[in-house]
């Protein structure tokens, strides 16, 4: 049996869909595959989003963990009750068609699943949540919008505490009470699935990290992106940690059950 010390699980990461040069593109910021190999020791395999194409628990037949990304597109209104509004354009629906299913077949089965910013949005929206729309605009809500910057690091610089909700399973992962963070969002999370808990929460009351109640195995959401400061920021560096752990141990429990047959 592989030493989980030197296992490298295998992680699926969500696809946006985009056009460029007449082709249309299945894609993940490098950022996020980056972090896979950094902070959580595993190998990135980018998911297509295929829809109903895709064979999603075959899919889960052969990876250790799902990264649910971040991206510039919205979860589509109607997915959650809403009106369509130019304002929460860019839509992506061949991304909501595969990640939504993805992140409740993920569950049900005990992956370990890891959703961040986009991510979170849809793991609510998947397991009947809402989302708020131009979140920033509301009374007492702060802008959690980027700042308009071509250099990366200015945008997603760290720029925010959050309040880390005690004794949840997010408090065991970065053991602290607060921690600065770099949300980059119009939109937040609305009604909270009622499978959800919260675990961090902004100043102004915005959601920003959530776990799924009574999961079989590690899914947790964040509304900020631990991805691009995986290698420098010690609670980023320990939520991929604590992604990579799951994943390692699960695999591990598989073998030795299949070992035992």
């Amino acid at each position: 049996m592989t030493d989980p010390k030197y296992f490298s699980p295998l992680v699926a990461v969500t696809a946006d869909v985009r056009e460029a040069d007449g082709y249309r593109w299945h894609a993940a910021s490098e950022t996020y595959v980056k972090a896979v190999l950094a902070g959580a020791g595993g190998i990135p395999v980018i998911v297509p989003s295929l829809g109903e194409a895709l064979d999603i628990e075959a899919l889960l037949d052969r990876v250790d963990g799902v990264l649910v990304t971040g991206s510039r597109s919205n979860v589509h209104p109607e997915l959650y009750g809403a009106t369509v509004d130019a304002r929460t354009e860019p839509y992506d629906p061949a991304r909501d068609a595969t990640s939504l299913p993805l992140i409740r077949a993920a569950i049900a089965r005990g992956v370990p699943l890891l959703a961040i910013c986009r991510g979170q949005q849809e793991l609510n929206v998947a397991l009947g949540g809402t989302l708020i729309s131009e979140v920033q605009e509301l009374p007492g809500r702060h802008d959690h919008r980027s700042p308009v910057s071509e250099i990366q690091a200015e945008r997603f610089a760290i720029r925010h505490p959050v309040t880390i909700v005690p004794d949840g399973c997010f408090a065991r992962i970065v053991e602290r009470d607060t921690i600065e963070v770099n949300s980059l969002h119009r939109q937040a999370i609305g009604e909270l699935a009622e499978g959800l808990a919260v675990e961090a929460v902004a100043a102004d009351g915005t959601i920003e990290a959530v776990s799924v109640r009574d999961a079989p195995g590690f899914a947790v959401g964040v509304q900020w992106h631990p991805e691009y400061w995986v290698t420098t920021d010690a609670p980023s560096a320990r939520l991929f940690r604590a992604f990579g752990e799951a994943m390692r141990e699960r695999a591990l429990a598989q073998g030795q059950r299949a070992a035992a047959e």
